[in-house]
């Protein structure tokens, strides 16, 4: 069976699932910058001069137009505003219980509003956990060359990482663009695949490859272990993980990833990512566990908005990363999104038991039914008059969360533009789909 996980047992089926081939970041005419190839193939099939996905209006934003808003201002998370409070409660309705949600409407910057319900609860990330890997790897860069963004751009566009087996097992697809043929095709990551470190970045967040984000992983160790000597060559990068013993490797593990984090702000004891993201990595290098709370996400966001995750580049990079510029899911889905430009990440964990009358599957677990979304929302894009960051993360059993997510994001998006009644809401769109995308 080709699925999202494994078969633990006739009675028990465990799926880790995260946004395959069908949801891409970045903005399309960002190739030439950041030599990322699948960009070539996917802003020539918007343009409809090859087979491939045409972009909603919020995802066709340029490169330059794609940086954090709030540079340069220091805009601290406002006391809690209880009338948005009480419109999230009600929107979730019977199922509150089982969610976290976090809302900061910036659309009047002068005037934030904080909205919030279970907050702090604590949640295991899933694939949200690897815009943690991509802060990691920003704050290695900056600590290497603190004044030289030229050579950070050199490391990220020119150290070429090459598949090992750091990637076992990860059944989700990347794009790979071939130029000759002028065709995009898409497949799981093999051992010796060779793209930049600029390329497994954009597949760990586009794709959320597992098998991406275990190598994103391996070489912000080297990085901060070799530093200017960094990249070193494959086979020293080898030798370096078999004769280092485990004990250093999971030292020099948590201080990649996890200095990163209170050095930016944020509560180690709300959001860390522990470990590997795939079971060879985690066999490797020995990790801890990982969780997050939906007020650290939003604050991780919301430094990133001001340019303060880490400096103004990497914020700027880091947002790029994240940006919607293919067929949306989840959360981002909500057709009422279609206009806005949306920067967005997602993950889900569920699993299964065998349950009479209930037809147990892919977002709908019985057994455990996570699905996380984390995401910040200007509409219309190249305008954003509506400004906002949402984290949602939850639990709700038997329901397909996928959808859940969706309707939540209209219901949400349609109230905070009744806040705000000077800015029009968006014309509505044939271009976004009325309900999950399937993955």
């Amino acid at each position: 069976m080709r699925s999202s996980g494994i078969f633990c047992s006739l009675a028990l089926l465990v799926l880790w699932t995260t946004p395959a081939c069908n949801t891409w970041a970045y903005p399309l005419d960002g190739d030439s910058y950041t030599g990322i190839a699948r960009l070539e193939g996917y802003r020539l099939a918007h343009a409809g001069e090859i087979r491939g996905p045409r972009q909603p209006t919020g995802a066709t934003l340029p490169l330059d137009a794609v940086t954090p808003r709030l540079t340069g201002r220091t805009v601290t998370l406002p006391q809690t505003d209880a009338e948005l409070s009480r419109k999230i409660r009600q929107l979730l309705g019977g199922d509150a219980a089982n969610y976290g949600v976090a809302v900061l409407d910036l659309s009047d910057p002068e005037n934030p509003r904080y909205g919030q319900h279970n907050a702090k609860a604590r949640y295991s990330p899933g694939s949200v956990g690897k815009i943690l890997v991509a802060l990691a790897l920003f704050q290695a860069l900056a600590d290497t060359y603190p004044d030289d963004i030229p050579a950070r751009e050199k490391v990220l566009r020119e150290s070429i990482v090459v598949a090992d087996d750091f990637i076992w097992y990860d059944h989700h697809k990347v794009p790979f663009w071939d130029a000759a043929a002028r065709r995009l095709r898409w497949r799981p990551l093999q051992k010796g695949d060779t793209a930049s470190l600029w390329t497994y970045l954009d597949w760990m967040l586009s794709a959320s490859s597992n098998a991406a984000a275990s190598m994103v992983m391996r070489h912000a160790l080297l990085l901060g272990h070799f530093g200017r000597d960094y990249p070193v060559s494959e086979p020293d990068a080898q030798a370096f993980f078999a004769t280092t013993p485990k004990a250093q490797l999971a030292t020099l593990l948590a201080r990649v990833m996890q200095d990163p984090v209170t050095r930016n702000g944020l509560d180690l004891a709300q959001i860390r990512q522990g470990s590997f993201f795939t079971n060879t990595g985690k066999r490797r290098v020995p990790g801890v566990n990982s969780y997050a709370t939906p007020e650290q996400l939003l604050r991780y966001m919301l430094l990133l908005e001001q340019g303060r995750l880490v400096d103004a580049f990497s914020s700027r990079e880091i947002k790029r990363l994240l940006y919607m510029t293919q067929r949306r899911i989840r959360y981002a889905s909500a057709p009422a999104l279609a206009h806005a430009a949306v920067y967005f990440k997602s993950g889900s964990y569920y699993k299964c038991k065998p349950e009479a009358d209930f037809n147990c599957g892919k977002y709908k677990g019985n057994v455990v039914n996570w699905m996380n979304s984390v995401a910040t929302v200007e509409s219309p894009a190249g305008e954003g008059r509506l400004f906002y960051i949402v984290t949602v993360m939850s639990n709700v059993l038997r329901e397909n969360s996928a959808v859940a997510h969706q309707t939540l994001a209209t219901r949400l998006h349609r109230f905070i533009e009744s806040r705000h009644p000077q800015v029009p809401p968006a014309p509505a769109t044939s271009q976004q789909p009325d309900h999950p995308v399937p993955q």
